[in-house]
C-alpha cells in the first residue's frame, strides 16, 4: 500500500480521460452528502472521479424498511437509467434494492463492498433470507471494490461456490478508506502518557452493534488499583432504549460516575476528546472496516478493536488489540495491561501513529479505484483485458 508520503496526481487529469471522459453511475441510498461511515467513502470517490474529468451521476434510491426495499428492483426506469452510463458503481448496502434489477443490466456493475448484513444476522428464517439475498446480489456484480481483505474473504466465503459447486472468481481491488479527516497529534508522551485517570474514549453512534455494553462490562472488571474514566462520544438519539440500557448497566456495575455519554460533537470537540484520551475502544459486534480506529491512531491512541470485520487488516498487538465480540474479559485484559504499563502504552502509541502514517490517503485510495474502474470501461469497449468481462454469467 502507498504511504502517506507517496506521490499522487493531485488535480491533474490523465491525458486519456481528457480525451474520453467515462460516465459513471454511483448508486446509494438517500442523500450522498448527508451520510457518514461507508457513505463517506462513496462521497469521497464521487468527488475524486469528478475532479478527474469523469461524468458522475448519483443515483439515489429511497431508503425503506428492508422488505419494502426489495420493491425498488421493480421501480420504473431504474434499469434504463443505469444502462445510460459506462459503468455502474453500487454501494453494496443497496443490494436488496438491486439484486433483481442487475440481472437485466448490460452495463458493467461494480459492487463497492464495505458492509455485509450477513456478518451480523443470525439463523432465523428471516436472517437466512437476508443472507441469501445478499449472496444473490453479490453474484450479480461483474467486479468489486473491497474496503479490506477480511471483507473480500467474507464475500468469497458467502458466495464463492455456484449451484453447480464450481468456485466463483471475484475480480476486484482492495482499496481501504483513509482516516485523515481530523488531523493528527503526537504519540503519547510526558504528562499525557503518565497522567491519571486512565482515559478511554469510544466514538460512534451509540447502537447495539458498537459493543459499548461489552466495553462497560470489561472496564468494570478492572481492579481497584486502576483509576479509569470512559467517554462515549456519539449520537445517543439513534437507539435511545439501548442508551438507557447502557446507563442501567453502568449503575448495576457500580461505575455510573466513571462513564459519561458526551453525545454527538463537532469535529473540533472530537479532536479534543482524542487528545485527552489514552486509548480508543470500540469493541463492536462487527466493524466493516473501522475508520474510527485510524482516526484515533492519528492522535497516538492504540485501538481496542473488533476482531470481526476489517480492523484485522491494520490493528494488532503491536498497536492495540483485537477482541472477540462480546468478550468483556478480553477488553479488560487489553485495557488493563496498558493502564498498568505506561511504557508499553508509549510503544503502542508510537506504533499506532506509524500505522496511520503508512496507511493510504483518500487521494491514493480513490486513485486506485478510479484506475480499476477505467480498466473495466476499457474492457467493456473491447480494448482491455478479459478478466472482468463476462464474469456475471458465472455468477447467475
Amino acid at each position: 500500500m502507498g504511504g502517506r508520503g507517496g506521490g499522487s496526481e493531485g488535480d491533474a487529469l490523465d491525458a486519456d480521460e481528457v480525451a474520453d471522459t467515462p460516465h459513471v453511475g454511483i448508486v446509494v441510498y438517500g442523500d450522498l452528502d448527508a451520510r457518514s461511515g461507508g457513505f463517506l467513502y462513496d462521497r469521497r470517490l464521487a468527488d475524486h472521479l469528478g475532479d478527474h474529468g469523469w461524468t458522475v451521476e448519483v443515483v439515489s434510491l429511497p431508503e425503506r424498511p428492508y422488505r419494502r426495499s426489495l420493491l425498488t428492483n421493480l421501480a420504473p426506469g431504474l434499469v434504463e437509467r443505469l444502462e445510460r452510463v459506462d459503468v455502474v458503481l453500487e454501494d453494496a448496502y443497496c443490494g436488496p434494492s438491486l439484486f433483481l434489477a442487475n440481472r437485466r443490466l448490460e452495463t458493467p456493475v461494480v459492487a463497492l463492498v464495505h458492509y455485509l448484513r450477513s456478518a451480523v444476522v443470525g439463523e432465523s428464517v428471516g436472517d437466512r433470507a437476508v443472507r441469501a439475498i445478499e449472496r444473490d446480489y453479490l453474484r450479480t456484480a461483474d467486479a468489486y471494490v473491497f474496503n479490506s481483505r477480511p471483507t473480500r474473504d467474507a464475500v468469497a466465503e458467502l458466495c464463492g461456490v455456484d449451484d453447480d459447486e464450481e468456485q466463483i472468481t471475484f475480480p476486484g481491488v482492495v482499496a481501504p478508506p483513509a482516516g485523515d479527516r481530523l488531523g493528527t497529534a503526537p504519540a503519547l508522551s510526558g504528562d499525557r502518557l503518565a497522567r491519571d485517570p486512565f482515559r478511554v474514549v469510544a466514538v460512534g453512534n451509540v447502537t447495539p452493534r458498537k459493543g459499548i455494553a461489552t466495553l462497560i462490562r470489561g472496564l468494570s472488571l478492572l481492579d481497584d488499583g486502576i483509576d479509569w474514566r470512559l467517554r462515549v462520544v456519539g449520537d445517543v438519539g439513534v437507539a435511545p432504549d439501548h442508551v438507557a440500557s447502557l446507563r442501567a448497566l453502568a449503575d448495576r456495575r457500580g461505575v455510573t460516575d466513571l462513564v459519561e455519554f458526551a453525545g454527538r460533537v463537532d469535529d473540533d470537540a472530537l479532536r479534543e476528546e482524542l487528545r485527552s484520551a489514552h486509548v480508543l475502544a470500540v469493541p463492536s459486534r462487527y466493524e466493516p472496516f473501522g475508520i474510527v480506529y485510524l482516526e484515533g491512531m492519528a492522535f497516538g491512541l492504540p485501538a481496542i478493536a473488533s476482531a470481526n470485520g476489517g480492523a484485522s487488516d491494520f490493528v494488532g498487538d503491536h498497536n492495540g488489540a483485537l477482541v472477540p465480540p462480546g468478550d468483556a474479559e478480553a477488553v479488560a485484559d487489553a485495557i488493563g495491561s496498558l493502564a498498568r504499563d505506561r511504557e508499553r502504552l508509549r510503544r503502542l502509541s508510537e506504533a499506532a501513529r506509524e500505522t496511520f502514517r503508512e496507511h493510504p490517503t483518500w487521494e491514493e485510495t480513490c486513485d486506485r479505484v478510479r484506475r480499476f474502474l477505467r480498466g473495466i470501461v476499457e474492457d467493456d469497449s473491447g480494448s482491455g483485458s478479459t478478466e472482468v468481462a463476462g464474469s456475471r454469467e458465472h455468477q447467475m
